[in-house]
């Protein structure tokens, strides 16, 4: 490995350390739940699930799952 690269994989775990680096706009997942696999979507603060539960409170335990994983990383979810 070159030194170029050993500097950028050094910058490179820095960066990930810092959480407030990252803003993530829109992503599109599979979540494995406990019973069924859901496709859930993120795009500027809006969540979308395919679960039955979200369809009646535009939230749920896979949306809510993932506002805590990615704490500071997303905007605050707009609710509908």
């Amino acid at each position: 490995m070159d030194y170029g690269l050993i500097g950028k994989l050094e910058k490179a775990k820095r960066y990930a350390e810092d959480r407030h680096r990252f803003r993530f706009n829109k992503f599109d997942l599979t979540f494995h739940g406990d019973n069924n696999e859901h496709h859930v979507t993120y795009d500027s603060g809006v969540f979308s699930c395919d679960c039955e539960f979200f369809l009646t409170h535009k939230r749920c335990g896979h949306s809510m799952a993932l506002e805590i994983l990615l704490k500071d990383m997303i905007v605050e979810t707009v609710e509908a």
